[in-house]
This record gives structure tokens, C-alpha cells and sequence, in this order.
């Protein structure tokens, strides 16, 4: 159940809303399903009461306070249940609507000078409340912390009506279109409200910038309008955007500070994540290139987890680094990857301190892929882009774990979405390559197939072939072969490949196997390897020539890795 709370200072007019037809002729049946005291007028159902009269018994103790009644007394509240829940009965909205206001402060129980309230149903899922904030000894209401505390009640009402469980939130999830912005989408065609779009194309701007100038120019690409604020010494202090087009009433345009957008959208909490650098191994690159430098990166993280500030740290790298794929990826699968990275956003929000030094690394990534530019979808970028998203759905699950671990449970449901998204994101990127292996592997002689099969078993572990390693799968015994074909011993690089993290959360374990191997020995889209023609007994891994990769051979590359969890 979720409840959203507004104020204004209309009670006529709300009263006249919720009686109404609607802004689309959605209202049906409108009716009081309770009230303060029991006996408060009902024009909807009552033929001689009227919105007057309702409206007047409710601003009583408003008018009698006079002027030390608050500006803004109405206090409105929404509860709706969830799509796939039971219609609640009129009785059991009307005890939903108690809960709600004695929750709040509005009225306690057994206090006869609590505030009036009204709450109408007019419509299956869900019911207005609307109370007037004074009590009837004219006092306020103490309602501090009313929205946690209609929360925290609604998540005992789901429980105590057998409703669908929602997660609990700690204060740190972006703030949701109100209905009005997403009325206004839909009439002037837009695919979501203005808040949204913006909020992403923020997200995306600041993923890997080094600096606030960069930051600010990425915006401008974008086409957004900025609203700089300076203080009187110069000094940069906050920044706002708006869509073109987006006006109000006045035909102005309407701005939102990056602190409305999201808690970590603000100019301050922006500049913490900003890490300039000369580093020359930033510079610019080819797409497929900086997906597999980032692959690089992600891997290893959760190994690094154990330091809680390390650990916020990169999932907030993790987040840029979705943002800066998806705005890079070609169209097929950037639908997928948007959507990845707007879920995986509320995974990068607790409230953890975040030691940003300590995401540099992946900083630097997402900025190698931004300025790698788009990647066009076959050939290279396609095997790059399907060996970081295999990486990255590893990783978003490592963060729901995480994120379960500490009591995070919407972050974690995020980061279990984000996953979600990235398995479909990386099916559509991984077909191709996989097929050309596939088909690669089928043709590799007999004898090529049954060593490398024979090694892959030696290598894994009954557990890992139990949890569906097959080592008969034929794109993994052409990668082997590429490997060996390029100077590698594949007992040594499968070994490795193994050993980097854990396996048992993989949806494939053979693919996650593929693209480790092919980040390990640097492997790029070719032609197939040529046929064994070799008679003697099968080489062993010791005998075979190995040849260091370039992220082995040069220092500036060489990325730690974890041992096996």
C-alpha cells in the first residue's frame, strides 16, 4: 500500500475533485467510507448533503482559529493498494483511513479534539483522506515525521490484510513525478514526466566527468537549459535544468535543482565524485576497447566489499558505469540498458558513507566509454558489450546481497531488477558472438574437442558441473582453442578464470566462463582458429607455450584480482 501526502489550503476545491468525475472520467461511485466522528455529511450518496456543507463542517475549526490557523490546513492523503491485491471493502478502507490519520498525528486515538476528516472512495484501489490541520481545542497537531509514520503504518496494514509487502524506505529514494507531471507527459506526448528525463540525462552527464566544467558541457550537449546560481564572490553554488519547451503557466520555463532531481544530483554531492586526472591510460579509445578495460574493472569489486565505505563507493561507480553504457549502446539494446540504469540508481542510495576514493577506477571506466563514443552493435562491439554485461549482471547481484545483508531491502530489489534488465540487455548483445563460437566449436576435430573437455573437467569441481558447467559446450572449447591458438596455456588461463569470484550465481555459467577467458588472454572477433593438425598426445598445460597478455605486461593495466570466495 502506498500512501502520498500533499497540502494545500483548498478544501472545497480537493472536496470537489474527489467528488467529481475526474481529470479523465475515472471517478466512479465517489462516497465517504469514514470520518472524524461517524455523521459527517456524504453527497454522494446523501441526495440533500452538498459539497458546501462537507466543506464547511471541515473548515469549522479553521475559521475559529483565525488567523493562527496554518496557511496551508488541508492535509491529503492517498492510499492505494497494489495492482495484484483484493479489493479492500468500504469497512476496511474506512479502518485503513483511522490508522492512517492516528498515525500521523491528525487525530489519536481516544483524543475527542483531534482534527476533522473525511475519507472518500472513489474507485476500487484506493481512498482519499483529506483533514484540516487544526484540533478542536484550536491547537496544531504535532505531525512531525507524517509521512514515515503513514508509511511505517501502511507496511502493518499490508500485514495485517494479507496485502502485498512493500519494502521499507530509509529517506534517500529520489522523489516520484507527481500525478500532475505525469497528466502533462502524456497530453503533450512525452514517454515520461519531465523530472525523469531529467534526472537521467543528469545521471549521464556526471557519469566519469572529471571535472565541473566537463559535467556542465555534457549538459549543454544533451540540450538541456542550466540556471547556474553564483554567489556574490563568484564561486559556483548550485545548478538547475529544464527541458525545451517544458513551460508553465507563464510560458517560463520550469527548472529543477539537481538536489530536487535526486538526493545525489545536488552540485555539492557531485563535486565528491569528480576525480580529476592526467592519467594517460583514460585516453580516448574504441568502444569495444573501453567495454572490455571496464569488465576489467567491475569484476573483481565485490571481492572488496568486505569495508562497507569501499563497498558504497563502488556501487556508485557501478551505477555511472551503467549510465555511461546506455547512453553509448546502440538502439537494440539501449531500452534494456536505460532501464538498468535507472533501476540500479536507487542501489547507489543508503545511507553509507561513500569513500569515493575509492571508485576512481571505475570512474575512469565509465568516462572511457563515454568518450569512446556510441558502439555500433556487431562485430568487435558486440563480443566487448556482451562481456561487460555478463560482468555487470554478476555484480548487481553481488549488490542485492549486499544490500540484503545490511537491511537494505528496496536497494536490494533494485539492484535484483537492474539484473533483470542486464540478462535481457546481454542476451541481445551475446547471440551473435555466441553463435560464430558455437558454430566454431563444433567444427573443431574430435581429438581438439576431447582434451579440451578432459581439461575442463579436471578443472571444475563436481559442484560447479552440478550447477550446470558443461564441459562439452562447444563455445567454450572454441575459446579454449583461440586461447591456446594465441600463445596461452588454457590449463593455467581456465584456472584463473575460475578462480576470480564465485560462479554459483551465474544464470550461465559456461557463458561467464567465455567472456572471462576472453578478457584474460585479451581475445578479440576473428577468423576461426586453424584446424589441429597435430597427431601426437595431447599437450599438457605445462608444456604449452604461454604468452603474458598485454594487461599482464604492462604495470599501467595489471588489475589485482581477488582470490575465490
Amino acid at each position: 500500500m502506498i500512501p502520498k501526502i500533499r497540502r494545500g489550503s483548498r478544501t472545497h476545491g480537493l472536496l470537489a475533485y474527489l467528488y467529481g468525475p475526474g481529470k479523465r472520467d475515472e471517478h466512479t461511485d465517489p462516497h465517504l467510507v469514514g470520518s472524524w466522528d461517524g455523521f459527517a455529511p456524504d453527497p454522494g450518496r446523501d441526495p440533500d448533503a452538498t459539497l458546501a456543507q462537507l466543506a464547511a463542517v471541515l473548515d469549522l475549526r479553521v475559521k475559529q482559529a483565525g488567523t493562527k490557523a496554518p496557511a496551508k490546513h488541508v492535509w491529503h492523503c492517498s492510499a492505494r493498494t497494489a495492482p495484484e491485491d483484493r479489493h479492500l471493502t468500504d469497512e476496511e478502507w474506512g479502518d485503513v483511513a483511522r490508522r492512517l490519520v492516528t498515525a500521523a498525528g491528525l487525530a489519536p486515538d481516544g483524543d475527542p479534539d483531534g482534527c476533522r476528516w473525511v475519507a472518500v472512495r472513489h474507485a476500487d484501489d484506493h481512498i482519499h483522506i483529506l483533514a484540516t490541520t487544526v484540533r478542536g481545542d484550536l491547537r496544531l497537531p504535532r505531525m512531525n515525521y507524517d509521512f514515515k509514520r503513514a508509511q511505517a503504518e501502511c507496511r502493518r496494514i499490508e500485514r495485517d490484510r494479507g496485502l502485498r509487502r512493500l519494502n521499507p524506505g530509509d529517506g534517500t529514494a529520489a522523489k516520484t513525478p507527481p500525478s500532475a507531471e505525469r497528466f502533462k507527459a502524456d497530453r503533450t506526448g512525452r514517454p515520461d514526466p519531465p523530472r525523469q528525463t531529467l534526472r537521467e540525462a543528469v545521471r549521464q552527464a556526471v557519469a566519469g566527468a572529471t571535472t565541473e566544467e566537463e559535467f556542465l558541457a555534457r549538459l549543454r550537449e544533451a540540450g538541456l537549459r542550466i540556471k547556474l546560481r553564483h554567489a556574490p564572490s563568484g564561486d559556483l553554488l548550485g545548478y538547475a535544468v529544464a527541458l525545451p519547451g517544458d513551460r508553465n503557466a507563464n510560458n517560463a520555463p520550469i527548472w529543477f535543482a539537481g538536489s530536487t532531481l535526486a538526493p545525489d544530483l545536488s552540485l555539492p554531492k557531485i563535486r565528491n565524485r569528480l576525480t580529476p586526472t592526467t592519467d594517460t591510460s583514460v585516453e580516448r579509445s574504441s568502444p569495444a576497447e573501453a567495454r572490455r578495460h571496464a569488465a576489467a574493472i567491475a569484476e573483481p569489486t565485490p571481492g572488496l566489499w568486505a569495508n562497507d565505505e569501499r563497498a558504497a563507493a563502488h556501487l556508485i561507480g557501478i551505477g555511472e558505469l551503467l549510465d555511461a553504457t546506455a547512453s553509448t549502446s546502440p538502439a537494440t539494446s539501449r531500452t534494456e540498458l536505460t532501464a538498468a540504469a535507472r533501476a540500479f540508481a536507487r542501489a547507489t542510495r543508503s545511507h553509507i558513507h561513500a569513500a569515493h576514493q575509492h571508485h576512481r577506477a571505475l570512474r575512469m571506466a565509465a568516462h572511457s566509454i563515454t568518450q569512446a563514443g556510441a558502439a555500433l552493435g556487431r562485430g568487435e562491439d558486440d563480443a566487448a558489450a556482451a562481456m561487460l554485461l555478463s560482468t555487470l549482471v554478476l555484480v548487481t547481484l553481488a549488490a542485492a546481497r549486499w544490500h540484503t545483508a545490511h537491511g537494505h531491502a528496496q536497494q536490494a530489489a533494485a539492484s535484483r531488477q537492474a539484473a533483470d534488465h542486464l540478462r535481457t540487455a546481454y542476451r541481445q548483445a551475446a547471440t551473435t558472438p555466441l553463435r560464430a563460437l558455437h558454430d566454431r566449436g563444433q567444427a573443431l576435430p574430435q581429438p581438439q574437442r576431447r582434451t579440451y573437455e578432459s581439461l575442463l573437467r579436471t578443472a571444475l569441481s563436481d559442484e560447479l558441473q552440478q550447477a550446470g558447467a558443461d564441459p562439452t559446450h562447444p563455445a567454450l572449447l572454441a575459446t579454449l582453442a583461440h586461447a591456446q591458438q594465441t600463445g596461452h596455456a588454457p590449463e593455467t588461463l581456465l584456472h584463473r578464470a575460475v578462480a576470480m569470484r564465485e560462479l554459483h550465481t551465474a544464470d550461465n555459467i559456461n557463458e561467464v566462463l567465455i567472456w572471462r577467458l576472453h578478457r584474460l588472454a585479451d581475445l578479440k572477433p576473428g577468423p576461426a582458429p586453424k584446424p589441429w593438425r597435430s597427431t601426437a598426445s595431447p599437450a599438457r598445460a605445462q608444456d604449452l607455450p604461454a604468452r603474458a597478455t598485454p594487461r599482464e605486461s604492462s604495470g599501467a593495466h595489471h588489475i589485482s584480482r581477488p582470490p575465490s570466495r
